[in-house]
């Protein structure tokens, strides 16, 4: 079965631009899918649409209300000047965290707000017994909360436990986060094998600290995309799963996705 992961910033770049990230995203035809930062609105619903363009069942999880830009012009490159440090243009979250002042004007002056649904899905073709979303403890720093969303599914006849997640910022205190995602997944994995995947925001290194004895199926750099320079997205394995032509694709988003095969030993 073909597994991927992706992070797509709801379809917009730092300045507010529409991108094609989903067009990959449909051509690689995924058997297992897991979509970090998917966006649900009124004018556009990524969810329905892979669901409905790919045939896919499973479950999304609103982690933030969101306000999107679409339209505006911006500059070169994904993000304004100092955008990772200021926070981009595309994207504004104000439950969890409260918007500066700039922060605010710049909302509302944008070309093309829409307010939608911001969070985190797991689609899949498999034959699907269970799904549970189980909420992570609340940072006091992060813009949004998290969850897992874990689903026992069925590969040729065989049941086994996908696990979506999109992590916090080791600088938002993720890694108390992660002591509690350790101890879950440790128990998942006593029962059946476990695919788990995402964006983690977290580096290899420290997550093979944070989450010790997962196997990685694809290692390449995923961010930033253009350039990138570190892996923070992961596909981790704990199972007799054998690994096949895994690979980072570049897609329109500022993360690289990773695709991999997977099949039984």
């Amino acid at each position: 079965m073909l597994v991927a992961t992706a992070n797509i910033h709801a379809g917009v770049d730092g300045y507010g631009r529409r991108t094609d990230v989903l067009s990959e995203l449909l051509e690689l035809q995924a058997d297992l899918l897991f979509v970090q930062e998917l966006w649900r609105g009124d004018a556009e619903d990524q969810f329905s649409l892979l669901q409905e363009r790919l045939h896919l069942q499973g479950e999304f999880v609103e982690l933030s209300p969101c306000v999107r830009v679409t339209e505006e012009a911006g500059g070169r490159g994904w993000h304004p000047i100092h955008g990772l440090l200021s926070g981009d243009r595309g994207l504004y979250f104000d439950t969890h965290t409260e918007l500066s002042e700039e922060r605010s004007k710049q909302r509302d002056a944008a070309r093309g707000a829409e307010s939608g649904s911001w969070g985190v899905a797991l689609l899949t073709s498999l034959p699907v017994h269970d799904i549970q979303i189980e909420y992570l403890p609340q940072l006091r720093r992060d813009k949004t909360r998290r969850a897992l969303i874990i689903a026992t599914c069925e590969y040729q006849g065989r049941p086994f436990t996908a696990v979506a997640i999109h992590g916090a910022h080791i600088s938002h205190g993720s890694l108390k986060q992660y002591r509690v995602v350790a101890r879950r997944l440790h128990e998942l994995s006593l029962s059946k094998p476990v695919i788990t995947a995402g964006d983690f925001n977290c580096w290899r290194p420290l997550l093979r600290t944070v989450l010790p004895g997962w196997r990685s199926a694809v290692r390449a750099r995923t961010w930033p995309a253009w350039r990138p320079h570190s892996q923070i997205d992961h596909i981790l394995l704990r199972g007799p799963w054998a690994v096949g032509n895994g690979r980072s694709i570049r897609n329109g988003s500022d993360h690289r996705a990773l695709s991999v095969e997977l099949t039984w030993l």
